[in-house]
Protein backbone atom coordinates (compact mmCIF):
# COMPACT_ATOMS: atom_id res chain seq x y z
CA UNK A 1 0.00 0.00 0.00
CA UNK A 2 1.35 3.37 -1.06
CA UNK A 3 0.06 5.93 1.96
CA UNK A 4 1.29 8.77 0.61
CA UNK A 5 -0.77 8.23 -3.00
CA UNK A 6 -4.07 6.67 -1.00
CA UNK A 7 -4.85 9.37 1.25
CA UNK A 8 -4.26 12.17 -1.04
CA UNK A 9 -7.43 12.67 -2.01
CA UNK A 10 -8.45 12.41 1.21
CA UNK A 11 -6.12 15.08 2.55
CA UNK A 12 -8.13 17.80 -0.89
CA UNK A 13 -11.42 16.71 0.77
CA UNK A 14 -10.41 18.02 4.09
CA UNK A 15 -9.03 21.37 2.44
CA UNK A 16 -11.63 21.71 0.19
CA UNK A 17 -14.18 21.49 2.85
CA UNK A 18 -12.34 23.70 5.54
CA UNK A 19 -12.19 26.61 2.96
CA UNK A 20 -16.07 25.53 2.17
CA UNK A 21 -17.03 25.77 6.11
CA UNK A 22 -14.61 29.23 7.11
CA UNK A 23 -16.61 30.67 4.11
CA UNK A 24 -19.68 29.79 5.47
CA UNK A 25 -18.46 31.52 8.76
CA UNK A 26 -17.49 34.55 7.29
CA UNK A 27 -20.93 34.84 5.28
CA UNK A 28 -22.70 34.41 8.62
CA UNK A 29 -20.74 37.79 10.01
CA UNK A 30 -21.15 39.54 6.95
CA UNK A 31 -24.85 39.24 6.83
CA UNK A 32 -25.71 38.79 9.95
CA UNK A 33 -24.31 39.38 13.94
CA UNK A 34 -24.43 36.06 14.64
CA UNK A 35 -22.45 33.04 13.04
CA UNK A 36 -23.59 29.62 14.31
CA UNK A 37 -19.98 28.60 13.90
CA UNK A 38 -17.51 29.66 16.40
CA UNK A 39 -14.29 27.29 14.18
CA UNK A 40 -13.27 24.83 11.95
CA UNK A 41 -10.53 22.13 12.08
CA UNK A 42 -9.94 19.13 10.13
CA UNK A 43 -7.24 16.38 9.71
CA UNK A 44 -6.98 12.90 7.47
CA UNK A 45 -6.41 9.97 10.06
CA UNK A 46 -2.83 9.40 10.90
CA UNK A 47 -1.82 5.66 8.89
CA UNK A 48 -0.94 4.18 12.59
CA UNK A 49 -4.91 5.43 13.70
CA UNK A 50 -5.79 4.00 9.99
CA UNK A 51 -4.38 0.44 10.86
CA UNK A 52 -4.69 0.20 14.24
CA UNK A 53 -9.03 0.85 13.47
CA UNK A 54 -8.76 -1.88 10.42
CA UNK A 55 -7.63 -4.36 13.03
CA UNK A 56 -9.89 -4.07 16.03
CA UNK A 57 -13.17 -3.67 13.30
CA UNK A 58 -11.47 -6.42 11.27
CA UNK A 59 -11.51 -4.20 8.31
CA UNK A 60 -9.62 -5.92 5.20
CA UNK A 61 -7.93 -3.29 2.86
CA UNK A 62 -10.13 -4.08 -0.23
CA UNK A 63 -13.06 -2.62 1.66
CA UNK A 64 -11.37 0.22 3.93
CA UNK A 65 -12.86 3.10 1.15
CA UNK A 66 -16.09 1.94 2.12
CA UNK A 67 -15.93 0.74 5.58
CA UNK A 68 -13.54 2.93 7.14
CA UNK A 69 -15.87 6.17 7.12
CA UNK A 70 -13.66 9.09 8.98
CA UNK A 71 -10.12 9.23 7.54
CA UNK A 72 -11.32 11.87 6.76
CA UNK A 73 -12.53 14.39 9.03
CA UNK A 74 -13.69 17.90 9.97
CA UNK A 75 -15.46 19.33 12.56
CA UNK A 76 -17.38 22.50 13.31
CA UNK A 77 -17.42 23.83 16.82
CA UNK A 78 -20.63 25.56 17.89
CA UNK A 79 -22.00 28.06 20.60
CA UNK A 80 -25.49 26.46 21.00
CA UNK A 81 -26.88 23.25 20.78
CA UNK A 82 -29.38 24.91 18.42
CA UNK A 83 -26.56 26.08 16.21
CA UNK A 84 -25.47 22.73 15.58
CA UNK A 85 -28.98 21.72 13.92
CA UNK A 86 -28.98 24.61 11.95
CA UNK A 87 -25.78 23.87 10.25
CA UNK A 88 -26.62 20.58 10.12
CA UNK A 89 -29.46 21.59 7.81
CA UNK A 90 -27.94 24.08 5.65
CA UNK A 91 -25.11 21.25 5.34
CA UNK A 92 -27.69 18.60 3.79
CA UNK A 93 -29.60 20.75 1.53
CA UNK A 94 -26.16 21.55 0.08
CA UNK A 95 -25.64 20.20 -3.54
CA UNK A 96 -21.33 20.02 -3.54
CA UNK A 97 -21.77 16.45 -2.07
CA UNK A 98 -24.21 13.82 -0.69
CA UNK A 99 -25.25 13.35 2.53
CA UNK A 100 -25.46 9.30 2.67
CA UNK A 101 -25.96 8.81 7.19
CA UNK A 102 -26.90 10.68 9.91
CA UNK A 103 -25.80 9.96 13.34
CA UNK A 104 -27.42 11.88 16.27
CA UNK A 105 -24.95 11.22 19.49
CA UNK A 106 -26.97 14.09 20.96
CA UNK A 107 -30.59 12.94 21.36
CA UNK A 108 -28.70 9.65 21.81
CA UNK A 109 -25.36 9.90 23.43
CA UNK A 110 -23.15 7.17 23.31
CA UNK A 111 -22.38 5.13 26.59
CA UNK A 112 -19.47 6.89 26.90
CA UNK A 113 -21.43 10.48 27.59
CA UNK A 114 -19.90 11.18 23.87
CA UNK A 115 -22.38 14.20 22.48
CA UNK A 116 -21.71 15.13 18.68
CA UNK A 117 -23.89 15.00 15.32
CA UNK A 118 -21.99 12.95 12.77
CA UNK A 119 -22.61 13.64 9.05
CA UNK A 120 -21.15 10.68 6.71
CA UNK A 121 -20.98 12.30 3.04
CA UNK A 122 -19.60 11.13 -0.30
CA UNK A 123 -17.46 14.15 -1.82
CA UNK A 124 -16.87 14.42 -5.11
CA UNK A 125 -13.05 14.88 -5.93
CA UNK A 126 -11.38 15.82 -9.30
CA UNK A 127 -8.26 13.79 -9.68
CA UNK A 128 -6.23 13.29 -12.64
CA UNK A 129 -8.01 10.25 -13.12
CA UNK A 130 -11.22 11.60 -13.34
CA UNK A 131 -13.55 12.06 -10.54
CA UNK A 132 -13.75 9.98 -7.19
CA UNK A 133 -16.65 9.94 -5.01
CA UNK A 134 -14.42 9.92 -1.17
CA UNK A 135 -16.15 9.30 2.23
CA UNK A 136 -15.70 11.47 4.96
CA UNK A 137 -17.12 12.52 8.39
CA UNK A 138 -18.28 16.11 9.40
CA UNK A 139 -18.61 16.09 13.03
CA UNK A 140 -20.77 19.15 14.69
CA UNK A 141 -20.77 19.83 18.55
CA UNK A 142 -20.76 22.73 20.81
CA UNK A 143 -17.48 24.23 22.98
CA UNK A 144 -18.50 22.57 25.78
CA UNK A 145 -18.81 18.64 23.96
CA UNK A 146 -15.68 19.65 21.77
CA UNK A 147 -13.89 20.26 25.29
CA UNK A 148 -15.41 16.95 26.60
CA UNK A 149 -14.55 15.06 24.10
CA UNK A 150 -10.73 16.08 23.38
CA UNK A 151 -9.69 15.28 26.79
CA UNK A 152 -11.66 11.86 26.54
CA UNK A 153 -9.50 11.22 23.16
CA UNK A 154 -6.36 12.29 25.10
CA UNK A 155 -7.22 9.89 27.95
CA UNK A 156 -8.34 6.82 25.27
CA UNK A 157 -4.76 6.99 24.15
CA UNK A 158 -2.98 7.14 27.49
CA UNK A 159 -4.82 4.04 28.59
CA UNK A 160 -4.89 2.35 25.51
CA UNK A 161 -8.75 2.26 24.95
CA UNK A 162 -9.06 0.60 28.60
CA UNK A 163 -9.80 3.54 30.19
CA UNK A 164 -10.21 2.70 33.94
CA UNK A 165 -14.01 2.52 35.61
CA UNK A 166 -13.28 4.94 37.77
CA UNK A 167 -12.11 7.31 35.74
CA UNK A 168 -15.28 6.14 32.98
CA UNK A 169 -17.45 7.32 35.62
CA UNK A 170 -16.09 10.85 36.66
CA UNK A 171 -15.98 10.94 32.10
CA UNK A 172 -19.65 10.47 32.18
CA UNK A 173 -20.52 12.78 35.10
CA UNK A 174 -18.22 15.60 33.19
CA UNK A 175 -20.41 14.58 30.27
CA UNK A 176 -23.56 15.39 31.78
CA UNK A 177 -22.03 18.82 33.00
CA UNK A 178 -20.97 19.72 29.99
CA UNK A 179 -24.67 19.33 28.70
CA UNK A 180 -25.78 21.06 31.39
CA UNK A 181 -23.74 23.95 30.83
CA UNK A 182 -25.30 24.01 27.11
CA UNK A 183 -28.65 23.82 28.45
CA UNK A 184 -28.20 26.59 31.07
CA UNK A 185 -26.69 29.14 28.29
CA UNK A 186 -29.35 28.00 25.76
CA UNK A 187 -31.56 29.97 28.29
CA UNK A 188 -29.46 33.01 28.14
CA UNK A 189 -28.54 32.66 23.94
CA UNK A 190 -30.95 36.19 23.12
CA UNK A 191 -28.75 37.77 26.06
CA UNK A 192 -25.11 36.88 24.91
CA UNK A 193 -26.25 37.37 20.88
CA UNK A 194 -27.20 41.02 22.04
CA UNK A 195 -24.06 41.25 23.83
CA UNK A 196 -22.12 40.27 20.77
CA UNK A 197 -23.95 42.21 18.95
CA UNK A 198 -23.09 45.64 21.32
CA UNK A 199 -19.16 44.30 21.18
CA UNK A 200 -19.21 44.32 17.43
CA UNK A 201 -20.99 47.22 16.67
CA UNK A 202 -18.40 49.25 18.96
CA UNK A 203 -15.90 47.68 17.88
CA UNK A 204 -17.11 48.54 13.86
CA UNK A 205 -17.79 52.23 15.21
CA UNK A 206 -14.14 52.18 17.50
CA UNK A 207 -12.37 51.27 13.80
CA UNK A 208 -13.61 53.98 11.71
Amino acid sequence: MNWRNFLAPYSQVVEELKVKLKEMRSQFEYESSHSPIEFVTGRVKPVSSIIDKMNRKNIHMEDIETDLQDIAGVRVVCQFVDDIYDIMHRLCSRNDFEVIEERDYINHKKESGYRSYHLIISYPVETIHGERKITAEIQIRTLAMNFWATNEHTLNYKYEGRIPVKVQDRLKRAAEAAFKLDEEMAKIKDEIQDAQRMFKTNKQIREK
